[in-house]
């Protein structure tokens, strides 16, 4: 019985039966089996790679993303005049544009805050209890005391990382000085005033933990002299990517005398830069995948010089030209197929254990793999994104589909006299 017998519709069992078993190790086949298997495991590498390191981007600019628009209004408001003083009457304006979640009055002013141990900079804002607790990323991470009566007292809530380098706890007493005091026929005096510490956030952002100190509101006007007034109006809007379609009405609603500013000018610099960065590192490390690709590409040819003979054979039986092409094709696309869903596999476990990982790793090697004052996060996030990994795991198996086809077209052309001559 003929190959062809075999071999009458594309992809039958006979041909898949050869070019599973091109696949084994033999002995004198031993470096082409190894090329074989470093392309594998360079596929495995890249899909890997490329899946951990989109995912890791995408946490982190996620992470970064909460964070900021966690603590800052998605608009921030400023009056002409430097100062709000009608600012109860323009809030429940904004208040009434569709979109608008809240609107938070708040002062805000630098000082250096004290304690017996030592000092630092710091940046107050002065916001009231109810807005304060409107901040999730403050009020669902209170780590020590309390925001309750916050508005009552002379208490401040700090951030981790300012009370770490301080030295204090709830209910230590640290004092404020700002410069900007009381007006005396000498000059102005600085500010002096001592508080006690009624909570301790940690947001998890080390630029946040350590600078921010919040404030009663109606102690801020106090403190910063600025009785009824206040410095500026944060808005939270429900869809922060369609901020710019509110603008309009938020700048009819807050009148003529007013200016603002959204987060997308306020970090466009820094979301951009994040964005450029994950693009040039797709493309770098999708040159991994490439190089994987083109091993297969000689692998292959090398199998189609030493299996010559065999194709020969497969001629003279009856195999066709189509089924040799796909027997080879067969061959190198099993190396891309299953590098590709191991590589899938490898990328998801590490980028769901992630954080897991690189406390082990910092273990091992006894550093900091993530250091917050450089990251500004306090954990390694990983994203997984549905689109991303299908993108990734069809550009692996397309740049493994195309090395084959070369190989494949050049071993169905190969003349059965001519390779059977110097057998």
């Amino acid at each position: 019985m003929s190959v062809t017998a075999h071999t009458g519709r594309p992809f039958a069992a006979f041909e898949w039966m050869i070019a599973l078993r091109y696949l084994r190790a033999r002995r004198k086949e031993g470096f082409i089996s190894v090329i074989a298997g470093f392309s594998f495991i360079g596929i495995v590498l890249g899909v890997a790679t490329l899946i951990i390191v989109l995912s890791v981007m995408n946490g982190f600019r996620n992470e970064l993303f909460d964070k900021i628009l966690g603590l800052n209004g998605h608009v921030v408001i400023h009056s002409m005049t430097g100062n709000f003083t009608d600012f109860e009457e323009v809030a429940e304006r904004l208040r009434k544009v569709k979109g608008v979640e809240r609107v938070l009055p708040l002062i805000e002013g630098q000082a250096m805050v004290s304690t017996t141990a030592l000092a630092s900079g710091a940046l107050i804002r002065g916001l009231s209890e109810k807005s304060l607790k409107s901040l999730t990323a403050i009020s669902e991470n209170v780590r020590t005391g309390t925001l309750d009566n916050f508005d009552d007292g002379t208490g401040i809530a700090m951030g981790a990382r300012l009370a770490n380098q301080l030295r204090v706890k709830v209910g230590d007493k640290v004092t404020l000085v700002s410069p900007r005091g009381a007006s005396t026929p000498f000059g102005t005096a600085p500010r002096v005033k001592r508080y006690n510490l009624s909570a301790i956030f940690e947001m998890g952002m080390s630029e946040y933990d350590n600078t921010i100190i919040f404030m009663p509101l109606n102690e801020a006007q106090r403190y910063f002299n600025k009785q009824k007034r206040v410095s500026v109006l944060e808005v939270v809007v429900d869809k922060p990517d369609r901020v710019g379609e509110l603008r309009p009405a938020i700048l009819k609603a807050g009148g003529p005398s007013i200016y603002v500013t959204d987060w997308r000018q306020r970090n466009a610099s820094f979301f951009s830069a994040l964005q450029v960065e994950r693009n040039v590192m797709f493309i770098i490390l999708t040159l991994i995948v490439l190089v994987a690709a083109l091993n297969i590409v000689s692998g292959l040819i090398m199998l189609v010089k030493d299996k010559g003979a065999d194709i020969a054979i497969l001629r003279t039986m009856g195999a066709t030209r189509g089924a040799i092409m796909r027997i080879f094709f067969i061959t190198g696309a099993s190396i891309g197929v299953v590098g590709t869903i191991a590589g899938l596999l490898l990328g998801i476990v590490v980028c769901l254990n992630i954080e897991s990982i690189r406390q082990f790793v910092s273990y091992l090697t006894s550093t900091n793999l993530f250091s917050p004052e450089l990251y500004y996060l306090s954990q390694l996030p990983a994203e997984l994104d549905t689109g991303e990994v299908t993108t990734v795991a069809l550009m692996a198996l397309t740049l493994s589909v195309l090395a084959t086809l070369y190989p494949s077209w050049r071993a169905s052309q190969l003349d059965p006299v001519e390779a059977l001559r110097y057998e």
